[in-house]
């Protein structure tokens, strides 16, 4: 497994943070969140959470940017054919089914090929990315849990597209211990780069530019 290295895309534009209602560990937490380190196909921005789920929260998207986008780091749509959201939610009171204050609740959705999508074993390969990637990270974490799916579309009659379209959707959650909460961010960029298809940094694919 390759190591996780990261480059800053977008500064940060915290919610829920600056007011002196906000605890100094959330808006900790949430600073760390944008320090984490990329590759450079990532882009990450801040995006709105969702709102009443806990206390304070604050929410990141990350997208696969490809190869005529990279000149333009601060685009971020969710729709494009890999993306994913990090949403992190803090309970000053320690929410006790949580098993902590921190909890971060993770989604990504990528489009896949036949080959891979028809991979029995392809959801239980990308949890185990998640699960390598948070201890290769060294993000502390407890009480992790979620569900990985893929699914087939088929188009009939005058629609645009491919007749079949593969997709894979993750969705995951886990206890962050401590505040600083960059390994998550790259953990999670892991498994996105993953099953956005991306080879290992530093290997560069024929017909790309070096």
């Amino acid at each position: 497994m390759n190591e996780i290295h990261a480059t800053p895309k977008i500064a940060p534009s915290p919610t829920q943070v600056g007011s002196d209602q906000t605890p100094r560990e959330f808006s900790q937490a949430v600073e760390s969140m944008h320090s984490a380190r990329l590759r450079p196909e990532i882009s990450l921005g801040t995006i709105r959470p969702p709102q009443r789920l806990a206390p304070f929260s604050h929410a990141i998207g990350l997208e696969i940017l490809h190869e005529e986008e990279l000149s333009d780091a601060t685009r971020l749509d969710t729709h494009g054919d890999a993306f994913g959201r990090l949403i992190l939610l803090h309970d000053p009171a320690s929410e006790e089914s949580w098993e902590g204050s921190m909890r971060l609740v993770a989604y990504i959705q990528a489009d896949m090929d036949d080959a891979v999508a028809n991979d029995p074993m392809l959801p239980d390969v990308a949890w185990e990315w998640l699960s390598e990637g948070l201890t290769q990270a060294q993000a502390e974490h407890t009480n992790l849990g979620g569900t990985v799916t893929s699914t087939a579309s088929v188009r009939f009659g005058e629609i645009g597209g491919p007749p079949r379209a593969y997709q894979i959707e993750m969705r995951a959650s886990w206890t962050a211990q401590g505040t600083d909460l960059a390994a998550h961010v790259e953990a999670f960029s892991y498994v996105l780069a993953n099953v956005a298809g991306l080879p290992p940094e530093g290997v560069v694919e024929l017909g790309s530019r070096a």
